[in-house]
């Protein structure tokens, strides 16, 4: 369980509380994409929280934690950086994200993936990187922005036991999940 309690981060005048849990699909809606994005970013590390806690199974996470819950956690960003854009989080590609050392105990195969692509109910480039983030077998699975036919399969990862929490605001995604969360 990815627990969010009376947290704000800069941005946002709001504080959001939620709970997350294995098997079931949580979406942060309202506000605008960057606030959404933000929050992600948050419950992975890279952006400071002002108030209120992050906690995984109980357990708050800190500066020291963090790296740890990141090894649990596949992050599906809304698109893949630029070559030679400089932000302060960055983006991986996927070449990145096979590249650490976690991921190459596992190798997925091209077929493997193709296969996998397949299943997303999408296409390009958000195809590959939900693909990527399912097959990578974390407990937990971050997407942003994610493509609205990508609803279902999103839904059915949460089944097999994953935590699963994504940004939107589309009703597609409103009615799949089975908590949501408007920060505005």
């Amino acid at each position: 369980m990815v627990e969010l309690k009376d947290v704000t981060i800069d941005g946002s005048a709001r504080q959001l509380s939620l709970m997350a849990w294995e098997g079931k699909l949580t979406c942060l809606t309202g506000g605008t994409t960057w606030q959404r994005r933000q929050l992600l970013l948050a419950i992975l590390g890279f952006v400071p929280v002002a108030s209120g806690f992050i906690s995984i199974d109980g357990e708050p996470l800190n500066n020291h934690t963090f790296s740890e819950f990141r090894l649990m956690t596949a992050y599906v960003p809304d698109q893949l950086a630029d070559v030679g854009q400089i932000n302060v989080y960055r983006a991986p590609t996927v070449q990145q994200v096979f590249a650490l050392n976690k991921n190459r105990a596992n190798p997925i195969s091209n077929g493997i993936l193709a296969e996998e692509i397949k299943r997303t109910g999408t296409s390009g480039r958000k195809a590959e990187l939900l693909a990527v983030g399912r097959l990578l077998e974390r407990p937990v699975l971050l997407v942003d922005n994610p493509s609205v036919s990508s609803a279902n399969y999103l839904k059915d990862i949460a089944r097999t036991g994953r935590v699963v929490i994504v940004t939107s605001d589309e009703e597609a995604f409103l009615k799949a999940s089975d908590t949501t969360a408007d920060i505005e």
